[in-house]
């Protein structure tokens, strides 16, 4: 019997997709409506757009690069 591991960088692909997804969210709202309380020094850069944007796809390339259900050659 084959003993089958999950590699740890699936998990990491996870959490990198998620918190870009929960980034990416927060700054979107952020963006649509923005707090008038707060001003934020370069906020009309949306920097969180980016950063959420570059977690995703960092977090595709571990996700699809190292799940368990691929086919072994």
């Amino acid at each position: 019997m084959q003993k089958s591991f999950i590699s740890i960088w699936f998990f990491i692909g996870t959490l990198l997709l998620l918190y870009g997804l929960i980034i990416l969210t927060a700054s979107i709202v952020e963006a649509v409506a923005p707090s008038p309380q707060h001003h934020i020094v370069l906020g009309q850069m949306h920097f969180g757009i980016y950063w959420g944007v570059l977690l995703i796809i960092i977090g595709l390339i571990y996700f699809i690069g190292f799940r368990p259900w691929k086919k072994k050659l």
